[in-house]
């Protein structure tokens, strides 16, 4: 799912509910983040249980803001609506440190 304004992106974590919400942070002109999205995309085949959200920063700025996103590719994790963790950069370091 890709969010285009806050409200959207606050029901879905609402929807959600206590299962484990992955928010990738991208941007169309962010290399990195073109290059990480396959293996986002594998990640959300592999993990059913697991909810993953896209953000494009330039089309979602209010989510952008209100997450306080400085940089892309940046990765969010939510569960129960709050934030649990988050990473900016590789996903790949994250998730084989995990």
């Amino acid at each position: 799912h890709t969010f285009r304004d806050l409200l959207g992106f606050d029901k879905a974590l609402e929807e959600a509910g206590d299962k484990l919400v992955v928010v990738d942070f991208t941007a169309t002109w962010c290399g990195p983040c073109q290059s990480i999205a396959p293996f986002f995309k594998g990640l959300s085949e592999n993990y059913q249980s697991v909810v993953f959200l896209k953000v494009d920063v330039d089309d979602a700025p209010d989510v952008a803001s209100f997450c306080d996103i400085k940089c892309m590719p940046t990765f969010h994790f939510y569960k129960n609506q709050k934030k649990v963790g988050g990473s900016a950069g590789s996903l790949k370091e994250t998730v084989s440190s995990s």
